[in-house]
């Protein structure tokens, strides 16, 4: 399905959130070393699994939300809100008057606001996109945000350690942006129940609502298979989260500053933050020119086999990684580690769309984002673990897990291979 076929309200997205992404990985991938340096990294580990419990409780609200007042008005509200707090972080690193303590209060703040966002994203989607294109559609909003993860880190680098508060400034600028243009050129998608009332009965008021609530998410809650996958999931976000977590932190460590090449008398060195960045450019540039035809050729095979082998692409990678300090091996880790991400990109998507009820697609995909804000919950404990057992061990823990999510999926598309409905 080609771009310029689709809803308007999609197209208005992608370029938006091309804008609000870039910016927004020009600040994330360095949170981790800014927390730990200013926290300690026992102290970070722990203020960033309390961030998270505040990003599962926002997900759940937000699926709520997306399927009671609407799937625009949930993306208005969160970008006003990203907004917002990306402006209180600017304050907290500005020329007048500094607090890391503020700073981490707004960054829980906007990992919130995403969570708010993200499950109104992705049922617009599943609204207006046919099933049988809906993994090429989510592919592509990857490769957007991927192409984000290219540009931002490498900017990045440099504004955030020099010029914290005028990037700050302008990501909270962005954000608003966004908000507008998704108010003004945007369509609502929810047809289902009447945009801005809570479907609950008359006079129930909010405890009706919240009860409602939590009957529903208990009705998700007993699908086993749907279990499965958000378990699965959730074991091997406990890799993928490493990303922005545990591998920069890693570097910064293992290189000091290190010759990588010699170009007609010229040396290329780079230091641990700088071989970071460029790692997660290579991260982004691989997703952004090869996810969709990765996606279109993972879709040719069995999904359960495409799960399992993104899992041991994982564990690979969570293996060489702490085995050398060497920038053109871990050039070669990351590879295999980007590989596993792709092959389950646009697949995932697709398969919670299959999963769902359509009176409940808001709702299950914000619980499937479980496995991504309890993951990034529990993912940060790697930080004060390498204090502990060392960075060795705790990559070892973490391809074990990996190794764990693709034995589950395997379970889980087994079962979901017998259901006499499929």
């Amino acid at each position: 399905m080609r771009i310029r076929d689709w809803d308007r309200s999609l197209k208005i997205r992608l370029i938006g959130e091309l804008f609000m992404n870039t910016s927004f990985w020009m600040v994330f991938p360095f949170l981790a070393i800014y927390f730990a340096e200013e926290f300690g990294k026992e102290a970070a580990g722990l203020l960033l699994v309390l961030s998270q419990v505040f990003s599962v409780a926002a997900n759940l609200v937000g699926g709520y939300c997306a399927d009671r007042f609407g799937r625009r008005t949930m993306l208005v509200l969160s970008s006003f809100g990203l907004g917002a707090a990306f402006l209180l972080f600017a304050a907290a690193n500005s020329p007048w008057y500094e607090s890391p303590a503020l700073g981490f209060a707004a960054f829980t703040f906007a990992g919130m606001c995403s969570s708010l966002y993200w499950p109104a994203s992705q049922a617009m989607v599943a609204d207006v996109i046919p099933e049988e294109y809906r993994s090429d559609v989510f592919a592509i909003f990857y490769t957007s945000i991927n192409i984000s993860v290219v540009i931002g880190p490498i900017i990045g680098a440099v504004l955030f350690f020099s010029y914290r508060f005028e990037l700050l400034l302008s990501v909270a600028l962005v954000a608003v942006a966004l908000g507008i243009a998704l108010q003004l050129l945007t369509k609502e998608t929810l047809q289902y129940a009447p945009s801005g009332e809570l479907a609950t009965e008359p006079g129930q008021g909010w405890t009706g609502a919240v009860k409602k609530q939590l009957k529903e998410y208990g009705i998700i809650l007993k699908d086993r298979l749907f279990l499965l996958f958000v378990g699965a999931g959730i074991l091997g976000a406990q890799t993928f989260m490493q990303l922005d977590l545990l591998i920069p932190i890693y570097l910064k460590e293992a290189i000091d500053e290190q010759l990588v090449a010699t170009l007609f008398g010229w040396d290329w060195t780079v230091t641990g933050e700088e071989a970071f960045g460029f790692l997660l450019s290579e991260n982004g540039l691989l997703v952004a020119l090869l996810t969709v035809v990765l996606t279109r050729l993972a879709v040719k095979y069995p999904e359960k086999w495409v799960f399992f082998f993104s899992a041991i692409l994982y564990a690979v990678a969570m293996t060489v990684f702490p085995l050398t300090n060497l920038f053109w091996l871990l050039v070669v880790a990351m590879a295999i580690f980007t590989f596993g991400e792709l092959l389950t990109a646009g697949l995932q998507q697709s398969f919670i769309s299959k999963l769902a009820p359509d009176h409940m697609r808001g709702q299950y995909y914000a619980a499937a984002s479980l496995r991504y804000t309890v993951g990034r919950m529990i993912a940060p404990l790697s930080i004060p673990l390498t204090a502990w057992i060392g960075f060795g061990w705790t990559f070892a823990i973490l391809a074990v897990l990996s190794v764990a999510s693709g034995v589950v999926y395997l379970l889980m598309f087994t079962l979901y291979e017998k259901r006499p409905s499929h």
